[in-house]
């Protein structure tokens, strides 16, 4: 049955401007964005499909286009439209998260992170330069590699620390394989990184590894 067949208050628009869209469920807000189903299923139909298929909003925010697009029933039209509306929720969140943010638990950071890195397609190494008090400076995008690593240069870092008067720094990178796990690689320019603005008397509080649906963080492995 198709969605215009339903009671009148049962459909997600006319739900949403009777009661607002705090009131909609996940499947029926991503049914707006989508506006019609394919044949057989209903916009909520292959809304539900899609959480179901990424595990929920979170791992739709980062899906790519080309994944989008493998969805039955939704082609490039709809995957574009979709992916602009999943970008803006995107930079909304990172924007709330940098706005007075402090960084006082590994959760927030990996939440962070997650949000900032987890839909890059190819190794990025980003840094967090905070304040005394650990509240957000800003957040820079420092190196980018192919989809097997960063050339990660510690006197750029330096140069960038002091040119923001940081305090302390969170480092992370992601790794596009989805593998959440520190190499060898990882702990050695960790090691560095640390031992360079030790120098200084700049604290790496952090340095998280991004995956797909999943962070680790050094200081809670007990990595730095």
């Amino acid at each position: 049955m198709s969605i215009k067949h339903w009671p009148h208050l049962e459909r997600p628009r006319e739900k949403l401007l009777a009661r607002g869209a705090q009131f909609l469920s996940d499947a029926e807000l991503v049914a707006l964005f989508l506006g019609t189903g394919s044949r057989g299923r209903t916009a909520v139909d292959l809304a539900r499909d899609l959480l179901g298929e990424f595990g929920g909003l979170g791992q739709l925010l980062s899906a790519s286009l080309q994944q989008l697009c493998e969805i039955n029933g939704l082609g490039p039209a709809k995957a574009s439209q979709l992916l602009a509306i999943l970008e803006l929720a995107r930079r909304q969140l990172l924007e709330n998260l940098e706005r007075g943010l402090v960084l006082d638990s590994a959760e927030t950071t990996k939440r962070y992170f997650h949000y900032h890195l987890g839909p890059r397609h190819r190794e990025v190494f980003s840094c967090l330069f905070l304040d005394s008090q650990h509240t957000v400076i800003c957040c820079e995008d420092l190196f980018w590699g192919t989809i097997d690593g960063a050339s990660v240069h510690p006197r750029e870092v330096l140069i960038r620390v002091l040119h923001h008067n940081a305090a302390a720094v969170i480092f992370a990178h992601n790794h596009p394989s989805g593998v959440a796990q520190a190499s060898q690689a990882d702990r050695r320019i960790t090691e560095r990184l640390v031992e360079a603005l030790g120098l200084i008397d700049v604290r790496v509080l952090d340095h998280i590894v991004v995956g797909s649906g999943e962070q680790l963080s050094f200081a809670e492995r007990g990595l730095i």
